[in-house]
Formats: C-alpha cells, structure tokens, sequence
C-alpha cells in the first residue's frame, strides 16, 4: 500500500511549525492564488510552494513530480481546448481546421496557472501537515465535532479500502491472474466483487478495536505545537505582500 504522503506529512523539516499556521498559509495563499486575475501571481504561488516541499520540507523531487502530474496534466489538457476551441479572435498560429484562438489561449493559461497554484498549496499541506493536526485546527474554529470524527473514520476507512485491494491484487498476480487479457478481466471481476465485502468486515473490526479501547464517539488528538507570534507575524506579511501582487498585476498578461 503507498502510504507516502501519510508518510512525509509526519516527516519532513517543516513538521515542528505549528499546523495552525501552515493551514492558515496555504488556505489564504490558495485563496489569493484563485483570485487573481493574471496568471502571474498563481505562477509564483506554484513555483515558491514548489521549492518549499523540496528544497525546505525535504519532500523528494520525484516524488513531488509525481503527486503533481495529474493536475498538471489536467490544466494542460484545459490549456489546449480552451486554445483551440474558445475564443473570438483566431490567430494564424495553427493548421487546417485548428487555429489558436488569443482571449482562449489567454483564458487557458490562466485556468492552467490557477490549477498548479492552487494545487500546489494543497500539496504543501497535505505533504507538510499531518491529517489528525488538520482536523484538530478545524475543530479549533468551531467545525461540529460529529463532522470531524466523519472525516477521521472515512480518512482511516480510505486506507483500509486500499490496504484490501492491494493485498487481492498481489494475491491474484502470484497466481497468473493477469497473464492474459481474459484472465486479467475475470480477475478484475472477482476483485471488484469481493474489495466491498472484504473492506467492510475489516472497517466492523477496526470499530470493535476502538470500541475495545473506551471509544465514545470522540478520537482525541494530542497538542504538541504553540502557535508563535512571529509565524503568525510572517503569514499576515505575506499575504498582504501576495494581495499588493494581486493588485498590481491584475491587468498584466503573459500570452
């Protein structure tokens, strides 16, 4: 089971910032980086959170390159249709029927740069910050409770599921399962036909397991972090810094 990401939020060299502040940078960053109405400042957003998780937190760059080629290959894909096929003013750029459209090719990249800005403040928390300090935050500014224990048992439930599907699948590939096109649908068949059941006992032992150990509806989470006034100091410079940049670049274009 690939538990990497689980595996980096717990240890990298950012671990020891308090998550209050690390959750409270990446959301206004992400906020600001969506907002913005040039793709200059979503740029910088995606360039700097990058060098953050690799060169600062430690995260390895193939990694990282990795967990961020869906989404880049999402907003690329967004760039080129909304080039080719969005717009009121084609270019010469082009062939046959296709020709690049500017405001589309404009509008593209725009989408293009928010996505990666976006994403990558995503990635700086959810690689930077373990899941149970996040939820421990949320509780901090009044999300009901019943909501977060949701949240934790469906995080925890996610692995299980996950856990379940390996184990079949490495199971069914001992056993020549998927040497051949009609093996491997067959194969696929019983597994999809057997992870729900399987998955759902494990999730009933998981329960009596907390239900062993006193649990009442409530998964306690221990603090470790006191939230510093120069961290709190530097955020709201930042961002006060990224919204100036917001500003004045609001009607820059690069393309």
């Amino acid at each position: 089971m690939n538990i990497s990401t689980d595996f980096y939020a717990h240890h990298n060299n950012l671990n020891r910032i308090p998550p209050g502040v690390k959750l409270s940078w990446g959301i206004l960053t992400m906020i600001l980086s969506l907002l913005s109405p040039s793709p200059i400042i979503p740029i910088i957003v995606a360039i700097l959170m990058s060098f953050i998780i690799v060169f600062i937190a430690g995260v390895p760059s193939r990694y990282y390159l990795k967990f961020v080629s869906v989404p880049f290959a999402f907003g690329f894909l967004t760039l080129i249709l909304m080039s080719l096929f969005f717009g009121v003013k084609p270019s010469s750029i082009g062939f046959s029927w296709f020709r690049v459209y500017l405001d589309g090719l404009h509008t593209g990249f725009l989408a293009f740069s928010r996505i990666m800005g976006g994403f990558t403040c995503l990635a700086f928390l959810s690689l930077t910050t373990p899941i149970n300090e996040i939820f421990k935050q949320l509780e901090k500014i009044k999300v009901p409770r019943i909501i977060i224990e949701i949240a934790l048992l469906m995080y925890r439930m996610i692995f299980i599921f996950l856990e379940e599907a390996s184990t079949m699948y490495n199971a069914q590939e001992t056993r020549l399962g998927y040497n051949s096109i009609r093996n491997s649908i067959k194969s696929l068949g019983l597994l999809a036909s057997n992870l729900f059941i399987r998955s759902w006992l494990q999730g009933e032992k998981v329960y009596q397991a907390m239900e062993a150990r006193c649990y009442n509806g409530e998964i306690p989470t221990m603090k470790i972090h006191e939230t510093d006034k120069k961290w709190i100091i530097l955020v709201v410079v930042f961002e006060v810094t990224l919204l100036f940049g917001v500003y004045f670049t609001r009607t820059i274009k690069i393309i």
